[in-house]
């Protein structure tokens, strides 16, 4: 089997590289390769890419992933978002593979306090959420074999994260403020790597299984939540923290106006995942756990 890796330099693009490998030959690209490309700003390169690899399995964990840029840059965003994506389809029909795509929790409008399923109306808010499903719709219209992934609150060991960025301030700041009306559950690239590897095992010997999937770690947590934590894993750890548990203060989304607006309610019920391919997903604190004590070792 033939894999070919878009996006390979992502948080979700490096650990897919692991995963994907005992499966076959990877193929794994990014922005900056130089043989083949993979560039999504470049649609005829990326569909020369996959004529010239000849791949079973495309996966693609390139995006535009700037929420905030995106509104200043629409058409860049829509792009690499949704034309790039509907090449990859396109070019997967053609050849009769299967394309594994990443999709997010911000087609949805944050309304409610339900966790979302696959089949609820989308309303997306911002730039980066609209590019995104129509990423999706141009995937599904090309009738290829796919599996598309909604995610939400990705985070990894490697590179920057929202943890990390909790625990520097934790050890400069005496009261910190984190907000508290925004709901999901924090989800690590090595879970959705690990997830991705399993979903497409099953899907080379089930076609049935083409479609669309909730994909996030159990449970649900608040910016607070979260941040609370990790600040108290760290103080466990015995790291020095300066700011104490009650000055670690919740505030809503409006206290920090931005560009793009956030969905309040990110939560994503995955039960169909779980049952068409078998998978348990651990509850959140689990992933965090593990990315934490990889942090703080080093």
């Amino acid at each position: 089997m033939r894999i070919l890796l878009f996006g390979k330099g992502g948080q979700v693009g490096w650990e897919l590289q692991r995963s994907l490998a005992p499966l076959g030959e990877l193929v794994a690209l990014g922005t900056d390769s130089q043989n083949l490309c993979g560039d999504f700003t470049k649609l005829d390169g990326i569909a020369q890419t996959v004529r010239d690899v000849v791949p079973d399995i495309i996966v693609n964990a390139a995006a535009h992933t700037a929420v905030d840029k995106a509104e200043s840059e629409p058409e860049l965003a829509r792009i690499i978002n949704a034309r790039a994506p509907e090449v990859l389809a396109q070019e997967a029909k053609r050849s009769g593979a299967w394309l594994i795509h990443y999709s997010t929790d911000y087609v949805y409008d944050g309304s409610g306090d339900q966790p979302w399923i696959e089949t609820d109306p989308t309303g997306p808010l911002s730039v980066y959420g609209k590019t995104k499903l129509e990423g999706e719709d141009a995937i599904r219209s090309s009738d290829c074999q796919h599996v598309i992934f909604r995610t939400s609150w990705v985070y990894a060991a490697r590179g920057g994260n929202f943890a990390k960025t909790m625990l520097r301030l934790a050890q400069e700041r005496d009261c910190l403020t984190v907000i508290n009306d925004q709901i999901g559950a924090p989800t690590g690239a090595e879970l959705l790597a690990d997830a991705t590897a399993h979903a497409i095992r099953v899907a080379q010997q089930r076609p049935d299984v083409s479609g669309l999937y909730n994909l996030a770690a159990g449970g649900e947590t608040s910016w607070h939540g979260y941040a609370s934590f990790v600040i108290e894993f760290a103080r466990q750890a015995g790291i020095a923290i300066k700011v104490t548990p009650e000055a670690v203060q919740p505030v809503p989304a409006s206290a920090f106006p931005l560009p793009a607006p956030r969905p309040k309610n990110s939560r994503l019920d995955t039960r169909k995942l779980q049952n068409t391919f078998g998978l348990n997903l651990p509850h959140w604190q689990s992933g965090v756990t593990r990315m934490l004590t990889e942090i703080l070792e080093k």
